[in-house]
């Protein structure tokens, strides 16, 4: 999506508040012992509390309304009677529409006491967001974006998974550009248009280098098996830098 006008721009940061909101809901709900399916249950709530709806269920008929993965997994993780323990590493997965517009976030972490070791590639993975999103601008490279996430990620001895990432998104969940690399692609050639909407969305691997799909067609791991994180926020570049727009009350 091209944002043209006040009034697409306020309707990408309603749905992107909700999306932040919902996604911080969750993250606060989290406790040991609960199923992904009842954290799944709290994220529906909020959304039809908020009149929006579940992204991934309306578009590509998911089977939740929120992504959920735990520990050896990557993303799209299926809300189901998994039980979520104490220690785990837990990704949320937040996108959801209102009023035509579309927006999408999410973020990884432990539950209770964590590894030091997963506790650092938290903050490292979100660092790495942080860094990919000050790149979005008119007339930046597009590429600039996983440039300077792999300056970040590579002498700190991380992988990026290279078959997951960022995308356009506004009109629908996914959209031009479809395919935005958080890694080094010198190839990509494309400028960063005026308005453009996009995600920023990281997955920031100890090891992994490509996401594998589950039998049930939808949970993605890490191949190789490493633990991995994924942040993300939607933003929209200007001429004067970026707006986020997934940014909670």
């Amino acid at each position: 999506m091209i944002v043209t006008s006040e009034a697409e721009l306020d309707g990408l940061k309603e749905i992107g508040r909700i999306c932040a909101n919902v996604l911080q809901g969750m993250a606060r709900a989290v406790e040991p012992g609960m199923t992904t399916l009842e954290l799944d249950d709290i994220g529906r709530a909020m959304l039809e509390a908020a009149g929006a709806v579940s992204a991934p269920e309306a578009v590509y008929q998911f089977p939740g309304a929120t992504c959920i993965s735990v520990n050896e997994e990557v993303a799209h993780g299926i809300p189901s009677g998994r039980v979520i323990r104490a220690g785990d590493l837990v990704n949320i997965d937040v996108s959801a529409s209102k009023n035509g517009y579309f927006a999408d976030n999410g973020a990884s972490f432990g539950v209770g006491q964590m590894r030091p070791v997963l506790d650092q590639l938290c903050r490292d993975g979100k660092k790495a967001m942080q860094i990919g999103v000050k790149q979005v601008a008119a007339g930046k490279p597009l590429n600039g974006i996983g440039m300077a996430i792999e300056r970040f990620a590579k002498p700190r001895g991380y992988t990026l998974i290279r078959n997951l990432a960022s995308h356009g998104v506004g009109n629908s969940l996914h959209e031009y550009p479809e395919e935005i690399p958080t890694w080094t692609e010198k190839r990509d050639k494309r400028v960063i248009e005026k308005g453009l909407v996009l995600t920023v969305e990281p997955f920031l691997s100890m090891g992994g280098e490509w996401a594998d799909t589950e039998e049930d067609g939808w949970t993605l791991y890490a191949e190789p098996s490493a633990p991995t994180v994924q942040y993300e926020h939607t933003v929209v570049a200007t001429e004067k830098g970026v707006i986020i727009v997934t940014i909670p009350d």
